[in-house]
């Protein structure tokens, strides 16, 4: 019906020859620019006086207007008013006629648009310019919405400060490129195609190609919005000493031993702390000795661990550090001592420095948490920041291999995560979580906290604590969460664990996220011989890696997670995952029961989620120190400080 309508607007009618005459209909179509009459031969079944006719009908056409070219074509409508004459066929003819008419129809719809691009004036009157002009929008949106993207979230800052955001810039870079040369040649084939073909395929091929494109662009920026850092906000490292430093005093107290309790990471916080408690009492510090009880049973030395003698050098100026006793304090009989958990400098002073006097050796039996996360003076804060993050170096076997495993995660220049899945057997054992468990698996870490003496509670209800944040979120809430952020199904994930516990309690994580890897899948058995049967070193190949990936995910606040997000805040905030747990526990449970549905469920969590990424906030003293945030894990303030409008412009 609008078919018609049109047609009688649009149509100017010409004489017909004597000979059997039709209507002639002239096409005014910005996708053609040269004469066209010889296309309607096409359509005159050979009518040689039809043809001569209507060529002259063109040409007389053509001379009258030259902004049109015109197509003459014969058609045999219900609305025209003497039928068409040719050879055989007649009965054929109506369904064709009535095909071309409904094509020149649509071909004068696109003719009669025209694009006025910001006041140029500019008429798109052929189809090549017309889908140019579409790409250069295309390219412009582009522009305008990366511009928004450096503005708005800093991509621009992140993209420098991580190779695998280079990759993205180049990959978009590329795809653009890609993307042009496959627009030219879709057009370039459009063009050989048959006349009466092209309107309905250039109308849907163009459609289709902004519709993919623009599900690209918003792919895109969910793809950069995943991998770019917190806003800083200013902050930056504040370790330097003052320019007039005084000089370490020669003369020493006596001498500090200590034996570092624990695995890798609380080992780590207790030797920075003994660094700043010899600091407080003049001690010399005797080389840490390592904790070979634990549950790992690691026989790893302090010179397996880290850079000894680099620690020994980068702390000269702060603390006298030797390696063994001084022969002749080799006999004397060392003072045990015990200090109590999270002091202060007045403790140290008042109670442990007069027993250093007078015993010249004193050795506390355990260094974890035996001072307070605040209320310290500043130069000792930062004394512990340096000893944690510059002087604390790993031993050259660990970090060799631990910059191989960082390569072989960005594969090709791709972002990887760092997961650390805090579910291994001692861990779900220690918290009495077994939520997804078999009953048989539960009652088997029910028996193993019960036979671990030093794990004060054994009654535990595990649903309960579930539900208060108190357990480590297993694999499969874990996958849901990485999907609901937005994390595509091909981002390579780094595990920062020991095995899972659980009969196929992992399957869901990796049908979700196939491409995860471990330091032993990504080495060769040669390079992990060193390693073999030092659970400590492991560790510290670990931290290696989930230092340097683009994102951190934790799901429980072990010590490593702790050590690791203190170390990415230093190192200017690098994006760090703190899932809110007893909330989202609550949002899978509701999803499970089929309360919420799947984009609901993923809105929530984006928003639940929103300002736990590692961004900067004052750490602040809690009513027990046990319950406050750990000065490892949040080191601002202390070794952090916001640089000053002036300093900012520099």
């Amino acid at each position: 019906m609008g078919h018609h309508h049109n047609s009688h607007h649009h149509a100017t009618a010409t004489s017909t020859d004597g000979g059997g005459g039709g209507l002639s209909q002239r096409v005014s179509s910005p996708r053609f620019s040269g004469p066209m009459t010889r296309r309607a031969h096409s359509f005159k079944r050979n009518n040689s006086q039809n043809s001569s006719n209507n060529n002259n009908s063109s040409q007389n056409t053509h001379n009258s207007s030259s902004n049109h070219e015109v197509i003459d074509l014969q058609l045999n409508s219900p609305r025209s008013e003497t039928p068409i004459s040719g050879d055989g066929s007649e009965s054929l003819r109506p369904a064709h006629v009535s095909s071309v008419a409904q094509r020149v129809h649509l071909r004068r719809k696109i003719s009669s648009l025209s694009v006025d691009f910001g006041g140029f004036g500019l008429e798109l009157k052929e189809k090549r310019k017309l889908g140019q002009w579409m790409f250069l929008m295309f390219c412009g949106l582009c522009l305008f919405l990366g511009v928004f993207k450096i503005c708005a979230t800093g991509w621009f800052g992140s993209a420098i400060d991580g190779l695998g955001s280079s990759q993205e810039m180049y990959d978009s870079t590329e795809s653009q490129i890609n993307l042009h040369d496959q627009v030219s040649r879709d057009f370039d084939y459009m063009e050989k195609r048959n006349d009466h073909e092209r309107g309905e395929t250039h109308v849907e091929h163009t459609v289709t190609m902004l519709a993919s494109v623009v599900d690209a662009l918003d792919s895109r920026l969910d793809h950069s919005e995943i991998w770019s850092n917190p806003d800083s906000e200013n902050f930056t490292q504040c370790l330097d000493r003052p320019k007039h430093q005084k000089k370490l005093d020669l003369k020493t107290n006596g001498y500090l031993l200590i034996n570092a309790n624990g695995g890798l990471n609380q080992m780590r916080f207790g030797i920075c702390d003994m660094v700043a408690v010899a600091k407080i009492m003049k001690a010399t510090l005797i080389l840490p000795s390592l904790d070979h009880t634990s549950y790992w049973a690691d026989e790893s030395g302090f010179q397996d661990l880290f850079d000894w003698q680099y620690f020994i050098e980068s702390l000269r100026g702060d603390v006298h550090i030797i390696d063994s006793l001084p022969p002749e304090y080799a006999g004397i009989e060392r003072f045990l001592k015990t200090p109590i958990s999270w002091s202060k400098v007045s403790y140290y002073k008042s109670e442990v420095l007069p027993l250093l006097k007078q015993h010249k050796v004193v050795y506390f039996t355990h260094t974890d948490s035996r001072l307070a996360n605040n209320g310290l003076p500043p130069s000792i804060q930062k004394l512990r920041c340096h000893v944690n993050y510059r002087a604390l170096k790993y031993s050259a076997p660990i970090e060799d291999l631990g910059k191989i495993l960082v390569s072989r995660m960005r594969q090709d220049g791709s972002p990887y995560l760092a997961l650390h899945l805090r579910y291994e057997k001692d861990m779900l054992a220690f918290t009495g979580c077994s939520h997804n468990l078999t009953s048989e698996e539960d009652e088997e870490l029910r028996q193993m906290r019960y036979e671990v003496s030093h794990w004060k509670e054994k009654d535990i209800d595990g649903t309960e604590r579930r539900k208060l944040g108190g357990c480590p979120l297993t694999p499969r809430e874990t996958a849901l969460l990485l999907q609901a952020l937005g994390f595509p199904s091909s981002t390579r994930i780094y595990l920062v664990a020991g095995e899972a516990y659980g009969n196929g309690s992992m399957q869901y994580l990796t049908d979700s996220f196939p491409n995860i890897f471990t330091h032993s899948s990504l080495s060769t058995e040669e390079e992990l011989n060193p390693f073999r049967n030092h659970q400590n070193m492991l560790a510290g190949l670990d931290y290696v890696v989930a230092l340097q990936s683009e994102v951190f995910v934790y799901t429980y606040d072990g010590n490593m997670a702790k050590a690791v997000q203190g170390h990415r805040r230093f190192e200017g905030f690098k994006k760090t995952v703190n899932p809110d747990r007893m909330n989202f526990v609550k949002l899978v449970d509701q999803y499970d029961e089929g309360k919420i549905a799947w984009e609901k469920f993923r809105s929530k969590v984006k928003k639940l989620h929103k300002d736990r990424i590692g961004g900067p906030y004052m750490r602040e003293p809690g009513e027990f120190p046990k319950l406050e945030e750990s000065f490892y894990a949040n080191p601002l303030p202390g070794c952090m400080c916001e640089k000053t409008p002036q300093e900012s412009s520099n």
